[in-house]
């Protein structure tokens, strides 16, 4: 697969950028995890994740397991973004409303442009499978160095729901036009449109 962003640029029916396949960072919080003995211990939120995005032909190129703790979420997440063949980087666990969920205040403490309407459908999309307790969920993204962001509970029918039904049919458009600024377009004369002077 082509390393180059550019290379993997392109437009959909409608003429907007798109980015696809796009390059994909999972970070994973979970203090009980990260404090683990065991080397490489159970993530399934991740890769619920994971295994949506390479259904769809997307590529995971790193995933990050780090503690509920905010500077750690936030450096995490922050390496990510600055990173050129990461498009877009999803994070797991900690949206919900106990004194270590910090998920969300981490990952928007980086956002230049919030993207409100994930949070909406989300939660509305979780009313239909556990009711009242969606409004529990403080799911989020945003805009961060050009890099759609989101923000997602750690459950894998959360993970999934917000994968398949909302990110992975959207992602490759906000990748490309959150983007879109950093490819060379050059301005064209009147000339082109028959107007010489």
């Amino acid at each position: 697969m082509p390393t180059d962003r550019d290379e993997r640029r392109g437009t959909d029916h409608h003429g907007h950028d798109i980015i696809d396949p796009l390059y994909v960072g999972i970070v994973t919080v979970s203090t009980s995890r990260a404090q683990s003995d065991d080397k490489t211990p159970d993530d399934p939120g991740g890769d619920t994740v994971e295994a949506c995005f390479e259904a769809e032909g997307h590529e995971v190129h790193e995933r990050v397991l780090v503690r509920d703790d905010y500077a750690a979420i936030r450096t995490a997440v922050r390496r990510l973004v600055a990173r050129r063949d990461i498009d877009i980087v999803i994070t797991t666990g900690g949206t919900g409303v106990s004194a270590d969920d910090v998920s969300p205040e981490a990952t928007s403490a980086l956002f230049e442009r919030e993207l409100p309407g994930f949070g909406e459908l989300f939660r509305s999309l979780s009313w239909d499978e556990v009711g009242t307790r969606a409004m529990a969920s403080r799911a989020t993204a945003g805009i961060a160095v050009d890099t759609p962001v989101f923000c997602l509970p750690g459950s894998t029918n959360a993970c999934q729901t917000a994968c398949e039904q909302l990110i992975v049919p959207e992602a490759p458009h906000l990748a490309g036009v959150a983007t879109s600024h950093q490819t060379e377009r050059t301005d064209q004369s009147l000339s082109a449109y028959g107007d010489d002077e």
